[in-house]
């Protein structure tokens, strides 16, 4: 029984003390300059183009969604005229960072850590060090700053897409003037608000890149080996993302309200 308590509790303490160690690693190329930026950019690439049209997607449904049921809500109290402040203030601040973070976890995360555990369990990473060249600089490097960039793009589109959803149902379900809606929504959404949800994406994009490229890069197992690490990739970066979503959000209430 104390064996079966210890086990996971030791190989977690391990497995931190690893991760803290790679991302040591990235962080020394980076601050050294060592950043293959034709490879960063191609990823910036690959990762976006990727995730875009899902990102889009989603977006649009939880703009619509969210419109709806403020509509639903707000008409109870007579209140209609605000949806455009509900729809952007929770857009903005909350949702549309949580949600890209979320999906991009999932779809392009996945994609890193399949590439890379694909390579080491067919010994390409160590073949990358044989011929002298830093796997970590070469494949890991690029792909953490891509996953930096890529997720704040990703973000903003996220909020202009979810603001076009809410004003689409906005204006035609609840007879919402459009200049009206537009109106509400640029004066509702103030610096502090953008700024509050747009900061925290950063943070998810390192979490994002260091977990997956971490899962990738020791994977073992063979094949099997590659579909395992990747579903706990997704599985711990979503986790970590949701809880630091939380600590940030009371954080940022705490400092600006």
């Amino acid at each position: 029984m104390i064996k079966l308590i210890l086990d996971p509790l030791i190989n977690g303490i391990i497995n931190l003390g690893r991760g803290l160690s790679f991302l040591k690693s990235i962080l020394k190329c980076i601050l050294n300059g060592r950043v293959r930026w034709g490879e960063a950019l191609k990823q910036i690439y690959e990762q976006g183009i990727q995730s875009l049209p899902i990102i889009i997607l989603t977006s649009l449904a939880t703009g619509m969604v969210l419109a709806l049921q403020g509509i639903e809500m707000l008409a109870r109290f007579g209140a209609k005229d605000y949806v455009p402040q509900g729809v952007a203030w929770g857009l903005v601040r909350e949702m549309s960072p949580l949600f890209t973070a979320i999906i991009f976890s999932a779809k392009a995360g996945a994609r890193i850590t399949a590439e890379l555990g694909t390579m080491n369990v067919n010994d390409q990473i160590l073949a990358t060090r044989a011929m002298g060249v830093d796997p970590v600089e070469f494949l890991v490097v690029p792909r953490i700053l891509a996953c930096f960039f890529v997720v704040p793009i990703l973000t903003i589109i996220s909020e202009i897409v979810s603001i076009a959803g809410g004003y689409c149902v906005g204006t035609s379900e609840a007879n919402i003037p459009g200049a009206y809606y537009l109106a509400q929504t640029f004066k509702t959404v103030r610096y502090i608000d953008f700024f509050s949800g747009f900061g925290k994406v950063f943070i998810f994009a390192i979490l994002i890149g260091w977990i997956c490229c971490y899962q990738g890069f020791f994977t073992k197992g063979g094949s099997l080996g590659v579909g395992k690490y990747t579903a706990q990739a997704v599985a711990y970066s979503i986790i970590l993302i949701i809880v630091s979503n939380t600590v940030l959000t009371k954080l940022m209430i705490m400092l600006w309200g």
